[in-house]
This record gives structure tokens, C-alpha cells and sequence, in this order.
């Protein structure tokens, strides 16, 4: 089949970590930041209000932390072999993420996707501002990302697949034909049309096929 879409979260479903952790870790605030980042995945407090929180603690992190954390970043068990199989049946993949452009769009190029959405964080002097810059890549933001991909490709939404792990993913599920929760939270879990809990994202796969 084609002229399908499958859009994919990127921290802890592409891959194996949470950038903005990895960040602060730099920063000396790794267990604050993981703190409000688990929260905000359970729904439980605003992503947006979560982001400013987070950012704001990573004030001073010399920008050179792109690439640590780019040597650092590993990509989740079968991404890559999920991202090339829908692409040689004629899918296209795209990413959208609540993380940063700074690693998702280099990530991006790695698995041959061009289509993809982040924040941005504000560098001054070579170092990061605890701000980012232009619109917010919430969870309503995300939904209206994968809408945007359907319309530019001519793709319908009940053929567009999401994966994601967070509350912050539930709108862009709702929005696609098919949701999936990748290791999700478990109000993910709950909301979301399947569940995968395996190791390996080349399970999705399964889902699609059935």
C-alpha cells in the first residue's frame, strides 16, 4: 500500500533517551529536569509550561553540547529497520518532537527522513540562553504537524500511523488513523488504539500488519 505516513516521536521512541536530560546533565540539573519530564509524559503538569521550566535550567551549557549529545544519542532497537521497511513499501516517515532541532534534524538525516518538527534553543554568545526560540512544540502543536504532513503529501489521516510514548503525543494519535504507544506512560497506554511493550520498535510493524 501507499501513499501512507507514519510520524514518530523522538525522545524514548526513536531513541533510547531524553535529550533534554542528557543537556542538563551538563547543566547539574539532570534530577530537577528528569523530574518535570516525567510529570509532563504522565500528564499530569502542561508541556509547555514543562519546557520553559526544563530550558531554563540549562542556562549557561556551552553550545558544543550538541555534539556530545549527538555522539551520545542511540537510536531504540529497530528504528532504523522500522523507518527503511515502511519506506520501501512507499510510506513516508517524519518525525515531530517535543526535544530540539539542534539533534533531531541531524538524527533525521541519518534515517533518510526529511520531514520533521522541533523546538529550538536560543544560543547567544555560544552558549545556551535557558530560552527557545519560535513556536512551542506542544501536544497540540504536534497533532497540527501531523495534519500539515497529510495535506502536503496528499495523504488522508486515517492512513497517517503516530508513535509516541508521552501525554504530549495523545493529540497526534488522535489525529492519525492509527495511535500507537511505544513503552508509553500509562494514560498513553490506556488512550492510545494499540500498545506495543517490546524491546524492538520493528513491533510496530505487527500493528500495521494486522
Amino acid at each position: 500500500m501507499t501513499g501512507r505516513l507514519i510520524v514518530l516521536d523522538v525522545d524514548s521512541t526513536l531513541i533510547t533517551s531524553e535529550v533534554i536530560e542528557m543537556i542538563a546533565a551538563r547543566a547539574g540539573t539532570e534530577a530537577e529536569v528528569a523530574a518535570v519530564t516525567e510529570a509532563a509524559m504522565r500528564g499530569e503538569i502542561d508541556f509547555g509550561q514543562s519546557l520553559r521550566q526544563r530550558v531554563a535550567t540549562l542556562a549557561g551549557v556551552p553550545d558544543t553540547v550538541f555534539a556530545q549529545v549527538l555522539d551520545e544519542v542511540r537510536f531504540t532497537p529497530g528504528a532504523q529497520e522500522l523507518i527503511s521497511t515502511l519506506q520501501s513499501r512507499g510510506w513516508t516517515a517524519a518525525l515531530v518532537s517535543g526535544g530540539f532541532e539542534e539533534i533531531v534534524a541531524p538524527l533525521a538525516a541519518r534515517v533518510g527522513i526529511s520531514l520533521f518538527r522541533a523546538n529550538r534553543l536560543e544560543v547567544a554568545d555560544a552558549r545556551l540562553t535557558g530560552r527557545t526560540v519560535g513556536p512551542v512544540i506542544d501536544r497540540a502543536a504536534k497533532a497540527q504537524a501531523l495534519l500539515e504532513y497529510c495535506e502536503q503529501l496528499g495523504v488522508d489521516p486515517a492512513d497517517a500511523v503516530a508513535v509516541g510514548d508521552g501525554a504530549n503525543d495523545l493529540d497526534m494519535m488522535a489525529a492519525a488513523g492509527l495511535g500507537i504507544a511505544f513503552n508509553a506512560k500509562p494514560v498513553v497506554q490506556e488512550l492510545a488504539d494499540a500498545a506495543v511493550n517490546e524491546p524492538s520498535l520493528t513491533a510496530v510493524l505487527d500493528v500495521i500488519d494486522r
